[in-house]
């Protein structure tokens, strides 16, 4: 019976051994092993909506380090006065909006340089990266002076002359605009305001692949001139503009 017994004990021990000898470890599934590898390039074109207009631009980044990376880009907008609205002459039924008291149409270019810093990196495929951008550069203002059609008397009761001419507050009303100019009116006549702006926004990156970027972009922009900005004579005047912006953008990623 004792030999018995000895012979049960040794073949358990040998089994536990070989079990603990031969045991396996499986991986936690929610671990994301693939590589990360830092595409030291990328580029960007995307379409921007602010307050006071539309707009796109291109940017190009390249990293410094393996958070942050250096910036150049480039935006054409529109803006338009957040005090314009359309109206018409209500003594002709055919008669054009347009709206009063604008003074200039205003076109921007903004070059400018700046980096930008990750605050939390993408955790896994399909997560998002949250950094923030600051950047700043030169704001040519274009300005291009308002056109009317405006209402000339020509002695005839009832009957008017309609002559198109640069909109002068002093001298045109509402009761003697007939309506806007054809929109090329005034590319001619253009005028250049050079001045400097600042952005700082939240950039959120969520490509599903590394060398594709799909971003949404959100923040704030402020432009400053020398002078102030001629959009509205019914309006203050100010030498700076203020906009809040949203900013979808793709684009790619290289070494």
């Amino acid at each position: 019976m004792k030999r018995l017994i000895w012979i049960i004990l040794l073949f358990f021990s040998f089994n536990l051994v070989a079990q603990v000898e031969n045991k396996t470890v499986q991986g936690n599934e929610n671990t994301f092993d693939e590589v990360k590898l830092l595409y030291r390039n990328e580029s960007t074109a995307g379409v921007l909506i602010h307050t006071n207009g539309l707009g796109i631009n291109y940017r190009r980044g390249k990293h410094v380090t393996g958070f942050r990376k250096r910036l150049f880009e480039m935006e054409v907008t529109y803006y338009r006065h957040n005090k314009e609205f359309k109206t018409t002459n209500p003594s002709f039924d055919n008669a054009k909006g347009y709206f009063y008291g604008k003074l200039n149409s205003a076109y921007l270019i903004r070059p400018g340089i700046g980096f930008h810093n990750v605050i939390y990196t993408k955790p896994e495929k399909n997560g998002v990266e949250i950094r923030y951008v600051a950047v700043i550069g030169a704001s040519l203002m274009f300005l291009k002076p308002v056109y009317l059609e405006i209402l000339k008397d020509t002695g005839i009761p009832g009957t008017y002359a309609v002559v198109t001419e640069k909109y002068d507050p002093d001298r045109h009303f509402q009761d003697n605009i007939y309506g806007r100019a054809p929109f090329m009116r005034g590319f001619g006549d253009m005028s250049l305001q050079p001045g400097g702006y600042l952005k700082f926004g939240l950039n959120f990156e969520y490509g599903p692949v590394d060398t594709e970027i799909k971003s949404l972009e959100t923040g704030v922009i402020l432009d400053v001139y020398a002078k102030d900005v001629p959009l509205m004579a019914t309006q203050k005047m100010h030498p700076y503009l203020l906009s809040l912006y949203l900013n979808f953008s793709i684009g790619k990623k290289w070494f």
